[in-house]
């Protein structure tokens, strides 16, 4: 019999968490492993959710919002009766105890809170006033209550979330990976950098940098909300024209909202020619493949997953510190810089990665063997997780005392 689990999540978007769950359903649906469901709480469609159902997942619709709230739990109580899952797993942070205690005597033995955002994001995405404070207090208290195990997309994220501290030394912990297929970076880069700059219009041979993650509210790089610090990123290949005049940048990511205001930006700065805000895409593979070097000065990330498939393709990294290392796979790719650094120090970082030869995709590079971020492992962890509740493998288990 496979296993019957539910997951919950805001929407099936262009996510780190979103594309991992994809990548697990596309593989589990190969093997019969689980029959996976998903409670969309946003109420919206993403663009994952007709692949999914094609897939045999059931996908619910319920809205949570303070206005929706008995809706919301009677739904959620019904979907839990009737579907009569063997685990729960919660990708809503602090919010997954809210979700426990409204399914409270229809949780399966298995209830997994998995953190996927760093403290920073949760904290500046909506202001962290006294309400938003008791809020998350309540929340995390809740998961204590009900949760089986909490799981981070990494340590640094579990630590920051405050779940390492004493109030929760009695419940498991775990890091647990979002892995990917590795084949998905094996292709040619050369032509896949021709087919991107004619796509674009530049000279087969443009050095490219890549940008990748959602347009910030704001261009001020001090604002807050600037959780990708797209601005800063903008600022920084600036500086790099001055030292190669050739580069050319894509950014890519949502950014409808703010395209307009972006790209009066760019051509402000006399850049609508060398930059292109390429907004979603489903091909990130081909785009790494032709890029040379991955910009990502984000404030913060849960993981950074988009720097561990860069380093798949074999693509050079300049992150920044508020990072975490644990992204790192292959430490020759990627290099660390502070936020606090000049912009021309940041830039020359960029232009030397640009100047280096195109390295060849590497997941034939025994790091990977082994590797969380390896979707068969991923899957088999997770597998492991929604049968026994604990994630067994000594290098992934945190021990209560963290």
């Amino acid at each position: 019999m496979p296993l019957r689990v539910l997951q919950i999540i805001d929407s099936l978007g262009m996510g780190g968490a979103e594309t991992w769950l994809m990548a697990v359903l596309r593989l589990w649906s190969e093997t019969g492993t689980a029959q996976m469901d998903f409670v969309i709480t946003s109420g919206n469609r993403g663009i994952f959710d007709a692949e999914a159902e094609r897939l045999g997942a059931r996908l619910h619709y319920v809205r949570y919002r303070r206005q929706c709230l008995p809706t919301f739990v009677r739904e959620l109580r019904r979907i839990l009766r009737e579907g009569r899952y063997q685990a729960v797993h919660d990708h809503q942070d602090f919010v997954s105890g809210w979700h426990f205690v409204a399914g409270a005597g229809r949780l399966p033995r298995v209830r997994i809170a998995h953190v996927h955002n760093p403290y920073y994001q949760i904290e500046h995405n909506y202001g962290i006033s006294f309400t938003r404070r008791v809020s998350v207090h309540i929340g995390k208290q809740l998961i204590r209550r009900f949760a089986t195990i909490v799981v981070g997309t990494s340590q640094r994220t579990l630590e920051e979330n405050g779940f390492c501290g004493p109030a929760f030394d009695r419940i498991p912990k775990a890091v647990l990976h979002c892995g990917f297929r590795l084949t998905r970076f094996s292709g040619d880069s050369r032509n896949a950098r021709i087919a991107v700059c004619r796509e674009f219009g530049w000279p087969d041979e443009a050095p490219i940098v890549l940008f990748a993650g959602r347009l910030d509210a704001s261009l001020d790089f001090s604002h807050p909300r600037n959780h990708k610090n797209s601005s800063f990123a903008v600022a920084v290949f600036r500086a790099c024209l001055e030292r190669e005049p050739e580069a050319k940048m894509i950014m890519v990511g949502a950014n409808e909202h703010v395209r307009d205001v972006f790209m009066n930006h760019l051509s402000s700065q006399g850049l609508a020619h060398a930059v292109v805000l390429a907004g979603i895409r489903s091909d990130i593979e081909k785009l790494m493949l032709a890029c040379r070097v991955l910009l990502f000065p984000s404030r913060a990330e849960g993981l950074g997953m988009v720097a561990v498939e860069a380093q798949a393709a074999g693509l050079l990294v300049t992150a920044s510190t508020s990072v975490p290392n644990e992204c790192v796979v292959l430490p020759d790719l990627v290099s660390f810089h502070d936020l606090s650094a000049p912009i021309d120090q940041w830039a020359e970082a960029v232009v030397r990665a640009l100047r280096v030869p195109r390295a060849l995709p590497t997941v034939s590079n025994d790091s990977w063997r082994g590797s969380g971020f390896d979707i068969r492992i991923s899957a088999a962890r997770l597998q492991e997780l929604y049968q026994t509740g604990l994630v067994g493998t000594a290098a992934y288990q945190m021990r209560a005392d963290v």
